[in-house]
């Protein structure tokens, strides 16, 4: 599985953004995605996951409310709509996936990851 992240850029605070992560695979739907960031200084965090049909998700507590997860299995893409940015938003954002149903808060757990998108917020 091959995986192309892009949609980042700098937004000021409160502003929105939207990633997208378009995957190679033919049977994207048999894998849970993931949303990961890491900012500088600091290791790949856990952002947001998707189940494979999406009938599941999960957030990072620090993103619940403000971001959604979302794909569309006909278009094999993943998207994360950013809302309420903050400055400490900041961070690379990478896509990930992993053969089976669901997927897990932990790095290690996916086996697929995309190049990352840079996102700044400004103050």
């Amino acid at each position: 599985v091959q995986l192309q992240a892009s949609g980042g850029g700098l937004v000021q605070a409160g502003g929105s953004l939207r990633l997208s992560c378009a995957a190679s695979r033919r049977s994207f739907s048999v894998v849970a995605m993931g949303w990961f960031r890491q900012a500088p200084g600091k290791e790949r965090g856990f952002v947001a996951g998707i189940s494979w049909d999406g009938g599941s998700t999960e957030y990072a507590t620090a993103v619940k409310g403000r971001f959604t997860i979302s794909r569309d299995n006909a278009k094999n893409t993943m998207y994360l709509q950013m809302n309420s940015l903050k400055p400490e938003d900041t961070a690379v954002y990478y896509c990930a996936a992993r053969p089976g149903s669901y997927g897990t808060t932990h790095a290690d757990g996916y086996n697929y990851w995309g190049q990352g998108t840079l996102v700044t917020v400004s103050s």
